[in-house]
Parts: structure tokens; sequence; C-alpha cells
């Protein structure tokens, strides 16, 4: 046993060196000077950074990509490493890429360490708004070395926030909407997340908004709250939409179920900090102002 205490020593104090190597020389948005210049072999471990990578063209660099990551169809194929939380850092490492991307919120840095440990490069992103979004998709382009699809996407979407910006403006009204995200316990979205910055971009009120991020209703605080808007994401896959919507339904002292607007949308369009992120900024504009849609392409 007492050989292999000084090797113990020796791996754990490397294993702490690097973890504060990814902390002070990685943090969000760098990496270390193992990247190469132009990486060819590219892991994800968020699926908004897999879409971020096929939107500007670069795809068929991915040797592998999380569990979670969906779209587009391209990527089905593709080898999977687990889940964004808790990544199989030995599947990671048996696919030999040259560059992971990560979130900042997503992976524990302890295993991005990890990773760093073996010689892989980690680049750490971390989008919480939709400016942010667009800066990241800058960030991720230009790492790859796709600048000019990059920015050429990064400008559409700049364009289509200012359009959106410029149309909740003309608006008469701003909506009182709730945004359930879960169906039991019932979630909605609050201050400081990205489906609150969807709703006032676009020209509502968020009622859940104020208190912690993600906070939880009981039925009756949700009549009192009078939403003239209920719009219900497929947040948990299991869950059974119709019925949640059916649910509400019942209640017709509610705004939202008098005036028939009540609405079920994909998840994927406002809960992932990626190119789709803007699909789903208009879709809840089209939403919240109909009768200002059809200025919309």
């Amino acid at each position: 046993m007492t050989p292999r205490i000084p090797l113990l020593c020796l791996l754990l104090v490397g294993l702490t060196l690097q973890t504060g190597l990814l902390r002070a020389a990685t943090g969000v948005g760098m990496e270390s000077s193992l990247a190469p210049a132009a990486p060819r072999r590219l892991v994800t471990l968020a699926p908004s950074l897999t879409e971020m990578v096929f939107a500007v063209g670069a795809g068929e660099r991915l040797v592998g990509v999380d569990r979670h990551s969906d779209y587009p169809p391209q990527v089905q194929g593709l080898p999977r490493v687990g889940s964004y939380i808790h990544p199989d850092v030995e599947r990671v490492v048996a696919l030999k890429p040259d560059l992971v991307l990560a979130v900042r919120d997503g992976t524990p840095p302890h295993l991005l360490a990890r990773l760093q440990y073996v010689g892989i490069p980690v680049h750490v992103v971390d989008p919480r708004t939709l400016e942010g979004v667009i800066a990241t998709l800058l960030e991720v382009g230009n790492r790859l070395g796709v600048h000019e699809a990059t920015r050429a996407l990064a400008e559409d979407l700049g364009r289509r926030l200012a359009r959106i910006r410029n149309l909740a403006s003309q608006a008469r009204s701003r909506p009182r909407v709730f945004f359930q995200i879960g169906v039991s316990p019932l979630v909605s979205a609050g201050s400081h997340t990205l489906i609150d910055e969807l709703i006032a971009t676009a020209g509502g009120i968020n009622v859940a908004a104020g208190g912690p991020p993600y906070p939880r209703f009981s039925q009756e605080q949700v009549l009192a709250l009078r939403p003239e808007v209920i719009i219900i994401t497929t947040m948990e896959r299991e869950g059974l939409f119709e019925q949640v919507k059916a649910g509400w339904q019942r209640w017709v002292q509610l705004p939202a179920v008098r005036q028939g607007r009540i609405h079920l949308i994909d998840s994927d369009l406002v809960d992932r900090p990626g190119p789709r992120l803007f699909d789903g900024l208009e879709l809840v504009f089209r939403l919240l102002h109909p009768d200002l849609a059809a200025a919309l392409p």
C-alpha cells in the first residue's frame, strides 16, 4: 500500500491543479492552450450547442453529442456521450475529440477538469439572454473558423430580434401571461430566465415574475393572477398536455379561457439558448399579439 500513496497523492494534486486551471485559465468563453486552431473533431455537451454547430455549417465535424440533442435530424446517427449534467467522460475520451463544447450551468466543472487532465480542450460558454445567444453563436462559429456563415446568421438573428422589439412597441396593450413549464408540481418561469425575457420582449407581462426563477404555484394562485394568456410547454415529455389545457378551460372566469388564449408550444423553442430561440420568440409574439403577426415573414 505504501508505494501507492504518493502516486495517489500526485494524481489528486494533478486533478486539483487541473480544476484550478480550468477555473483560472479556461473560464467562460475561454479554453486552454491545448486546443487546436481549427478543431475538426467536436463533442457537444448541450443540445443548444449541437444546434449552434449545425447552424453555422460545421455539423460534419461532430463526433459525439449529449443524449438530449435531437435537432437537426442529422444528429440522430451520432454517438451519445451521456447527459449534459453527467457526461460519460470515458466515452468522450474514446471519441478522441480535439474540442469539447460545454455550457457553464450544465456539466459540473470537475468533469470538465477530467477532460482537460487527459489532454482534451474544453470551451465553456454561458448564454443567458437573447443577445447573449447571438454573442455565443459568434463565439462558437469564430472558434470553429466558419466566420462568414456565422456572421450572416448572427446578423439575421439580430434583425429578427430588432423586428420583434419594434413590433412589440406598437402593441396597444401588454397581455398578462402565465407560462407553465411544469405540470405536477405546477411550475412557471419567473424573473431572470430566458422565458421571462421572451415574454417581455414579445410585449407581454409575466405574472410569475418577481420571485425565484422557477416558482411553484397552486391552481388557486394562478386563478387569482387572472392571466389573459396561458402558454403550456411540453417540457415534461410524459405530460398529457391536452388534458392540462382542458383542465384550465374549466375555469371560465379566467380571461385566458374566455378569450380562447390557452396554447401548447414545443418547449425546445423556448428553453434552449440556441438559434431556434428566435423561432420561439416569434411564436410567443404571434400568440400575444395576433393582430400584429401579419408583419412577420
